[in-house]
C-alpha cells in the first residue's frame, strides 16, 4: 500500500479540494488499495468499512437471487463512487448487494468518521454525495421500469444496441447483466443471427443491424418474447 497521491485524487474527486487542515491532513494519510479482477469488495450482509475513492478500474454492483440469479445494477468508475456504500455509512445498515472488481482497482477507503466529518463540515462533499444520490436514484427507477415492462428480448436488443459494433462477452455475463437466464439469452441471440441482425462467435457478438434491433427495443414484435 502506498501514501495518496494528492493531486491525482483532486483530479478525480475535484469536490475534496479547499479542505480546512486537519481534514486534508487526515485525507493525506488513506492508504492506496489494490484488488485484483473478479475480487469482492463487499458482499450482502456485510457491513460497511468505508467510503471507496476508486482511482482506477470498475466496480459492477449486483443483486442475488436466493437461487442464484443475478441483476446487475451499476457500474463504479474512476473519479464516481457507490451510492449503496452511501446508504449503508448514512443509515449504520449493511450491505444487500456485492461489489465486484470487473477489473484491477485502485482505490483509497475513507473511513466513516472521515466520511462523517466531510458530510458535515465540507459542503462541496456534501453536494457530490447528495448529487449522486439523485443520479442513482433515477437509473435505477429506469432499470425498475426496464424489468417490470420490458421483455427480456426487448432489453437484450437495447443492450446490444449500447455496446456496438463488437461485444467480447459471454451469454452468461449478458445474463447476468439482463437479471435472466443463460439459455434464454443464448435462445434469443440465436433468433437475432437467424434475422440477420448478429452474428455469433465464441465469446464475441458483432451487431450488424443496429436500426433493426433498436427498433425492436422500442415496440418488440407480435411474437415469441420470452421472459
Amino acid at each position: 500500500m502506498a501514501a495518496v497521491q494528492s493531486e491525482d485524487l483532486l483530479a478525480l474527486y475535484p469536490c475534496l479540494r479547499g479542505l480546512p487542515g486537519h481534514l486534508a491532513l487526515a485525507l493525506s494519510a488513506l492508504r492506496t488499495l489494490k484488488l485484483a479482477a473478479g475480487s469482492t469488495l463487499f458482499d450482502e450482509g456485510s457491513a460497511c468499512a468505508g467510503f471507496p475513492l476508486l482511482m482506477a478500474g470498475e466496480v459492477r454492483v449486483v443483486k442475488t437471487s436466493a437461487g442464484g440469479r443475478s441483476l446487475y445494477l451499476y457500474s463504479v468508475l474512476a473519479g464516481g463512487s457507490c451510492v449503496l456504500t452511501q446508504g449503508c455509512l448514512l443509515g449504520g445498515r449493511p450491505y444487500n448487494a456485492r461489489g465486484v472488481a470487473h477489473t484491477d482497482l485502485v482505490l483509497h477507503l475513507l473511513p466513516r468518521a472521515l466520511f462523517e466529518a466531510l458530510l458535515a463540515s465540507h459542503p462541496p462533499f456534501r453536494q457530490y454525495v447528495f448529487a449522486l444520490f439523485a443520479e442513482r436514484f433515477s437509473g435505477l427507477v429506469a432499470l425498475i421500469e426496464e424489468v417490470a415492462f420490458k421483455r427480456v428480448d426487448q432489453r437484450l436488443a437495447r443492450l446490444l444496441v449500447a455496446r456496438a459494433p463488437v461485444l467480447h462477452v459471454t451469454h452468461q455475463a449478458l445474463a447476468d447483466d439482463l437479471g435472466s437466464v443463460r439459455e434464454i439469452v443464448t435462445r434469443l441471440l440465436h433468433h437475432f443471427s437467424e434475422d440477420g441482425w448478429v452474428d455469433l462467435a465464441r465469446e464475441r457478438i458483432r451487431v450488424l443491424a443496429p436500426e433493426r434491433l433498436a427498433r425492436f427495443a422500442q415496440v418488440g414484435p407480435q411474437g415469441p418474447g420470452e421472459g
